[in-house]
């Protein structure tokens, strides 16, 4: 009985209370309608609990809780979750590509996990890469592919993870350089499309489980809590 009722709670996340690898996870749950809980980290001594409990293989967040399991590493953790909510194509030839685009979203917005961690020096070139990146490299590729097939989602003509993770990635970048946009047509009409979906559109609403842009004080409790206070270089 009592796996029974573990199988059927909430998936329970464990990392910093701000975005960091978890918010790909958030952002997932949250498209395919699944309503989550979060053990907030803000001590040693929890994350010290979860390392003596073994539940962390690589002694590493994120952890999620559910299905009965202690998942750990974010890919194989996000591709469980899209697997099992039918946000990973029609076959292998489409889950290939799913990944290919999520790949290309997920080299970019690495750019940015580091950035909240950098000296005032360092950010500002940080920010000029990743703006260059976005604008260069990886949002032409997106916006080729959507004038291509002329659909509204990347992959097979319907909503799937390479879709909300671009959304996540565009308003990252936005976050920085508001205009980024500018020169992409159809990924402006895609923002639009996919942030009315109505578990995104809840999810983009305030009160939702979407973490801010990190400041200072999530920079210190992840130093503090993993005893990380070397310095961070940028990419």
């Amino acid at each position: 009985d009592q796996e029974l009722e573990i199988m059927a709670g909430k998936p329970k996340l464990y990392y910093f209370d701000g975005r960091g690898k978890m918010e790909p996870i958030r952002w997932l749950l949250a498209a395919a309608g699944v309503e989550f809980e979060e053990e907030i980290l803000e001590t040693r001594e929890q994350y010290e609990k979860l390392l003596q409990d073994g539940d962390l293989l690589f002694q590493q967040v994120p952890m999620v809780e559910m299905d009965g399991m202690k998942m750990v590493q974010t890919r194989a953790i996000l591709h469980y979750i899209a697997a099992k909510h039918n946000l990973y194509g029609k076959d292998l030839k489409e889950r290939v590509l799913i990944d290919t685009y999520v790949e290309g979203t997920t080299d970019l917005m690495s750019l940015i996990l580091l950035y909240p961690f950098l000296s005032p020096e360092d950010k500002k070139k940080q920010l000029g890469t990743f703006v260059e990146k976005a604008t260069k490299r990886y949002f032409p590729v997106y916006e080729k592919v959507l004038k291509d097939h002329g659909q509204d989602f990347l992959v097979g003509n319907q909503f799937s993870w390479a879709d909300v993770h671009l959304l996540e990635a565009i308003l990252m970048v936005e976050e920085k350089a508001c205009d980024v946009l500018s020169e992409f047509p159809h990924l402006q009409a895609f923002k639009a499309k996919i942030s009315n979906i109505p578990t995104i559109k809840k999810f983009l609403e305030p009160g939702s489980q979407r973490k801010p842009v990190p400041d200072d004080r999530y920079v210190e409790t992840v130093r503090r809590v993993l005893q990380a206070y070397h310095d961070v270089k940028a990419t």
